[in-house]
């Protein structure tokens, strides 16, 4: 099985934000990181979980908003 492995510069420009932002946001741990060799690396499958855990989140909160 292959995991594609982003650089910071990867994540900046999948996320269409600036690679400061990325860094700051791995920093925070708001992004899962592993630091290899002096470089930031990223597992694709990390962000795409997380994408999908903030959407649960905001369709639970939606659902508890309106009483469903």
């Amino acid at each position: 099985m292959s995991e594609e492995i982003m650089t910071i510069k990867d994540v900046a420009q999948f996320l269409k934000v600036k690679e400061q932002t990325v860094y700051r946001l791995v920093q925070q741990g708001k992004i899962p990181a592993l630091k290899i060799g002096g470089q930031w690396k990223v597992k694709r499958s990390h962000l795409d979980r997380m994408f999908e855990e903030s959407l649960e989140r905001a369709k639970e909160s939606t659902r508890e908003s309106i009483g469903l």
